[in-house]
């Protein structure tokens, strides 16, 4: 191989990661067709996300519940919270928090609920109040108190974004299977994190009490969904991955936070305070027990 044919496979090879594949790039005319497929292509893609398959409560030899934190400042969880700036960039990537956002305002994902134990159900013009805020600046109230019309110019309005979102928090449960004879895991519930509205840009809280669930979502109804919203691909930009795959397979890191308990699903922080080493340890404790678990179930 000579040096022009290296030096044009160099020049492929460290073509721009933003230049990612997309649906009939290949085959448009114009870029206006671009990412839109033919009903034959459709058809013939059978594009769906995998069906869990049924588990029998009996076939459950053991089982326990977990909640975790995914913390969006690990570089492993940056899929999951890139990208922020979506001007220059095809439609087809978002950040899981648009994906998840942009279904409840248009209605297609509805199984939304206040807590991880989804006993009560939220509509997006619930959840309005936790995801903006408007405020009156003093030379508005001054206005207003002089009998004059509010300017517009004097009411400041705050709006939760992708850039905003810190963590997510996730409910699942670890159960082995005896007819498969193996230990599973089953995302339950997702719920992006973000500091409180109200507070959001008030320096003086503490950025580690600040910080709210915003809502509560049950995944096995969001599965098709996130199917579609693609991850882009670090390694192969040609085969991007979906959400829904990304977190079956768990490609992310997590921090286990409470598991079931007989106090109530107490939290790690409620009887480990003030000391983050040892609530990371015992994180980690409650990790290798249930790897351990899978371990004994085959010693005789």
């Amino acid at each position: 191989m000579n040096w022009k044919n290296v030096l044009i496979v160099g020049a492929v090879t460290l073509l721009p990661i933003s230049m990612m594949a997309q649906a009939n790039i290949l085959n448009a005319k114009k870029p206006e067709e671009i990412g839109k497929k033919t009903e034959q292509q459709i058809a013939a893609d059978n594009d769906a996300p995998l069906e869990y398959g049924y588990v029998d409560d009996r076939d459950i030899l053991w089982s326990k519940t977990v909640w975790e934190i995914i913390d969006l400042d690990q570089r492993v969880n940056f899929p999951l919270y890139y990208p922020l700036d979506t001007i220059d960039i095809g439609k087809d990537r978002r950040s899981l928090y648009d994906v998840l956002l942009k279904n409840i305002k248009n209605g297609e994902l509805t199984d939304v609920y206040v807590d991880s134990y989804f006993t009560e159900k939220r509509k997006f013009s619930d959840l309005e109040a936790t995801l903006k805020k408007k405020d009156t600046t003093d030379m508005g109230y001054e206005q207003l108190n002089a009998g004059e019309a509010l300017s517009p110019e004097y009411i400041n309005e705050r709006e939760i974004s992708a850039a905003d979102i810190e963590e997510y928090r996730i409910k699942g449960i670890w159960y082995f299977d005896k007819r498969q004879g193996e230990l599973k895991y089953r995302l339950l519930g997702i719920a992006p994190v973000a500091p409180d509205v109200n507070f959001i840009d008030d320096e003086s809280m503490d950025a580690q009490d600040n910080k709210v669930p915003l809502f509560w979502v049950w995944y096995p109804s969001a599965r098709e969904i996130l199917h579609k919203a693609k991850v882009f691909n670090q390694q192969n930009s040609a085969q991007p991955i979906s959400f829904d795959m990304l977190l079956n397979a768990r490609r992310f890191n997590g921090t286990i936070y409470k598991e079931d308990n007989v106090q109530g699903d107490r939290v790690i922080n409620e009887y480990i305070a003030d000391n983050a080493l040892f609530q990371l340890l015992e994180s980690d404790r409650i990790k290798e027990s249930i790897r351990d678990r899978e371990q004994d179930m085959w010693a005789y």
